[in-house]
């Protein structure tokens, strides 16, 4: 683990992070400063990605994030890169902070130009965890974690805000400590489109992925084309009947909280 405090944050060695993916020292000052107004303590470069050989914990098309700590907590900040097809990270946080009235997503808490400041979630991604899961309690546990996502992903629908992502989503959903899934990376969010989170969400985890497969053995799940009919019927009607038709076929037949 990498930990520096931000006022002597080695430009030449972490720059390339801050400034990725072309480094410039005018743009690095520029950027510190506006860290300073985030209140921003230091920054932890941890996680399993790599920029420049530094780890992070995530690399995207439009930025980079790592672990930071402000006011004596640690949060999630999100890098914009420079090379980003926006100017800004304001349609990000414009999405984020729309789910969260939802009570979906990491908290959003501030943002500038260049980063946006949200809740630190810390836990494995989906994926993994679904891997990891073993003893007695494998299948009320994983069918636990998946109606709450699904139901998070019907949230979304009722709110008009598509994610934009779910269908391929082995990044965007982490599991924390106490088994509550949280969706996230709004950045391909939209308000404008026609909504499929509960379809989309469904593919990645039920029919076509490798997430999809120990889903499927884990669960005993063999009812795919029950699933697409159910599916196509909340396509057409997008009512709680026809999502509780959803999750019926996947044998959620017990109601847990959502997030």
């Amino acid at each position: 683990m990498h930990k520096n405090a931000l006022l002597s944050l080695d430009a030449e060695k972490y720059g390339d992070v801050i400034c990725y993916p072309i480094f410039d020292v005018d743009e690095f000052n520029n950027r510190i400063e506006e860290l300073e107004k985030l209140h921003i303590e230091s920054i932890e470069f941890v996680g399993r990605k790599r920029v420049r050989n530094i780890p992070v914990l995530g690399k995207g098309c439009v930025g980079i994030v790592v672990v930071a700590q402000r006011e004596g907590k640690k949060v999630a900040l999100k890098i914009r890169r420079r090379d980003a097809d926006r100017s800004s990270m304001q349609h990000e946080a414009q999405m984020l902070a729309r789910a969260n009235k939802a009570d979906i997503g990491p908290r959003f808490l501030e943002i500038t130009d260049n980063f946006l400041l949200m809740e630190y979630i810390e836990g494995p991604l989906l994926p993994a965890w679904v891997e990891l899961l073993e003893g007695d309690e494998v299948v009320k546990r994983l069918r636990r974690v998946l109606l709450r996502v699904m139901e998070q992903a019907w949230v979304l629908d009722q709110i008009g805000l598509d994610h934009g992502e779910l269908s391929h989503a082995p990044k965007h959903i982490i599991v924390n400590r106490d088994d509550v899934p949280v969706i996230l990376d709004f950045e391909s969010a939209s308000i404008s489109r026609r909504i499929s989170n509960v379809s989309s969400l469904s593919q990645f985890l039920f029919l076509g992925s490798s997430l999809a497969e120990s889903v499927q053995r884990k669960l005993g799940f063999t009812n795919k084309d029950k699933l697409v009919a159910a599916l196509r019927a909340y396509k057409r009607k997008g009512d709680r009947s026809s999502f509780d038709e959803v999750i019926g076929v996947l044998g959620f037949l017990q109601k847990y909280n959502r997030r």
